[in-house]
C-alpha cells in the first residue's frame, strides 16, 4: 500500500486583511526566510507564492493611493518645493 504524502498547512492571513504597511512587513519577512533558512521545496514553494501575492496587493494599494492623489490635486502632479527660511 503506497503512504499518503504528508503535506504541512500554511495558514497565512488573507492579503486583502492586511494594511499596505503589514503586506509589506511581511513581504520583507519572507524574503528574508527565502533568502537564509533552508527551506523543502514545498516550503519555499509556499513562501514563493506568499510574497507574489504580498507584491501584488502592495503594488495595487499604492496604484489606487495613487489615483487618490491624483484626484484630489488633479492629472498633473506639482513638484513640492520647501522654503528654508
Amino acid at each position: 500500500m503506497a503512504k499518503k504524502a504528508e503535506t504541512k498547512e500554511y495558514s497565512f492571513t488573507p492579503v486583502e486583511e492586511l494594511t499596505y504597511e503589514n503586506a509589506l512587513e511581511e513581504l520583507n519577512s519572507v524574503v528574508q526566510k527565502l533568502e537564509v533558512e533552508e527551506l523543502s521545496l514545498e516550503e519555499a514553494l509556499a513562501y514563493f507564492e506568499r510574497g507574489q501575492n504580498l507584491a501584488q496587493y502592495c503594488a495595487k494599494l499604492l496604484d489606487q493611493t495613487e489615483l487618490k492623489v491624483e484626484q484630489i490635486i488633479g492629472e498633473e502632479l506639482v513638484d513640492f518645493k520647501f522654503d528654508a527660511e
